[in-house]
């Protein structure tokens, strides 16, 4: 058994490791793929669990008997979604989505009986850092006796997780890609021509996912908009204008995704600390669901004073 990705660039070590797993049948009980996002975590995660259940394709992965994937859900309604599903639904979310004790549960559950067709289960959980305590500590007891499985986590560091945890999981450490390998990772994703954006590239920092996040989310926001927030903030009826038009056609997430792009942009172009800091606490205060309309009314109004 061996492990290749034809689409993963870069990550050298990260397979090398696994595959010497899989060379000498040296299977961890549990693995920690930890990095930055967007830079193929999820895609080695999905890869190994293709060649530890013995199939030709991960496609085959959806609804195997031995195979079960975690990932942060919204309760609505004593209904467990995850994001794509809260945002089909229409569902008012007041908080990021994490991983919920009821899903740790499922997962003691799933390893209750032998694996059905497969050797081992194996079982991923995404953005294994949003557990909440009594989550992880739920999922130390399950790590401590795994049985026939494997449990891989994903998550940003080491450190983002209680340290009993990272102690049972073998480490697997994903890197940020060089400006070549970003730049064929775009051009293969249909994306050829993006890492010529200099402020783009500055937000990705070698994630290709960050990259096309990023271009999707400045189609989402548009150029107008955009406009209005790069050149000079003169009048204060401008800012109230402003911050109506971002509250009313920006999500939660997209206001935050904005906050960061004007954080590179004010640096990169005027070397505005002050703004900087300003929009930090925006983001502070849109993550605690203050009244978006008010903080942006807010921040951009500072921006007024700072002029004067």
């Amino acid at each position: 058994m061996s492990l290749f990705i034809r689409e993963l660039v870069g990550q050298k070590q990260a397979v090398e490791l696994l595959n010497q797993a899989l060379k000498k049948q040296r299977i961890a009980p549990a693995y920690l793929f930890s990095g930055p996002e967007g830079i193929g975590k999820s895609l080695t995660a999905s890869a190994f669990s293709q060649v530890l259940l013995g199939l030709k394709s991960r496609t085959s992965l959806i609804n195997h008997p031995d195979f079960l994937r975690i990932e942060p859900s919204y309760l609505v309604n004593g209904k467990l979604l995850t994001p794509k599903e809260a945002a089909e639904s229409g569902a008012k979310r007041k908080a990021p989505p994490t991983i919920k004790i009821e899903q740790i549960r499922e997962i003691t559950q799933f390893l209750s009986r032998p694996p059905l067709s497969s050797d081992r289960s194996v079982i991923i959980i995404e953005d294994a850092h949003t557990m909440a305590e009594s989550a992880a500590n739920a999922l130390l007891k399950t790590l401590e006796e795994p049985g026939r499985a494997t449990l891989i986590l994903i998550a940003p560091s080491p450190d983002s997780l209680l340290s009993t945890l990272v102690s049972r999981c073998q480490s697997i450490p994903f890197s940020r890609l060089s400006e070549s390998e970003l730049a064929e990772v775009l051009s293969f994703k249909g994306y050829e021509g993006l890492e010529n954006n200099r402020l783009l590239m500055a937000i990705a920092q070698g994630s290709p996912g960050s990259a096309i996040i990023a271009h999707r989310q400045l189609q989402i926001i548009g150029k107008e908009l955009l406009q209005k927030l790069q050149q000079p903030i003169n009048h204060p009826l401008d800012v109230f204008a402003i911050a109506k038009l971002i509250t009313t056609e920006l999500d939660n997430e997209t206001q935050l995704w904005l906050i960061d792009y004007l954080q590179y942009f004010y640096w990169e172009k005027h070397q505005q600390k002050e703004m900087i800091e300003e929009l930090e606490k925006a983001k502070k205060l849109l993550k605690r669901f203050v009244q978006p309309r008010l903080v942006w009314e807010c921040c951009l109004l500072k921006e007024v004073k700072n002029k004067k």
